[in-house]
C-alpha cells in the first residue's frame, strides 16, 4: 500500500509546531538561566513529585509522566538528588525498587522557579495570543496529543 502524502497545510503546521515549541522552550530556558535557576526539566520533575506528596513516585511512573527515556531520567534524578531537591527511598512493595520524593528544599526550589517560569510562559505564548486564540490552540493541540488507541509498526 502506498503511503499517503501529507497536504502542504499539514507540513506547514508540523514545521510551525516544532518551531513554536523550540521558540517557547528557548524563552523559558533563557529566563531560568538568567536567574541562576535549574532547567525546565528539573521544574517538571519537581512538580510531578510535589503533586504526589510524601508518598513519592517510582522512577518508571515519573518517566511516564515526564515522557523521558529511562537513561535521561536517571541522569536527571542524579543531578536533582545531588542538589538536595529529591530523595530516594526503598519501595515497601518491592524491596529492590525505589521511590523518589521531593524534599523541603526541592519544594522551595519549585516554588522559587514558578514565578520566573510563569512570566516566561506569558512572554512566549500569552502575550502573543488573545484568550480565545489560546483556547483554540489548546483545543487543537489536545487533538494532536490524544493517545493512539493502537500502536502498530
Amino acid at each position: 500500500m502506498k503511503p499517503t502524502m501529507p497536504k502542504e497545510a499539514v507540513v506547514t503546521a508540523w514545521v510551525r509546531l516544532i518551531r513554536a515549541q523550540n521558540t517557547a522552550l528557548s524563552t523559558v530556558e533563557a529566563a531560568l538561566k538568567c536567574r541562576g535557576l535549574p532547567q525546565l526539566s528539573w521544574y517538571d520533575a519537581l512538580l510531578e513529585l510535589d503533586r504526589v506528596g510524601d508518598k513519592g513516585m517510582r522512577p518508571f511512573e515519573l518517566e511516564r509522566a515526564l515522557l523521558l527515556p529511562q537513561y535521561g531520567l536517571s541522569r536527571l534524578l542524579e543531578r536533582i538528588e545531588r542538589a538536595g531537591y529529591i530523595e530516594r527511598r526503598r519501595c515497601d512493595e518491592d524491596g529492590r525498587g525505589q521511590v523518589v520524593a521531593i524534599t523541603a528544599e526541592g519544594l522551595a526550589m519549585r516554588k522559587r522557579m514558578w514565578p520566573i517560569l510563569a512570566a516566561a510562559i506569558e512572554e512566549a505564548v500569552g502575550a502573543r495570543l488573545t484568550d480565545r486564540e489560546a483556547e483554540q490552540l489548546a483545543e487543537l493541540l489536545g487533538k494532536l496529543i490524544k493517545e493512539r488507541q493502537s500502536e502498530s509498526c
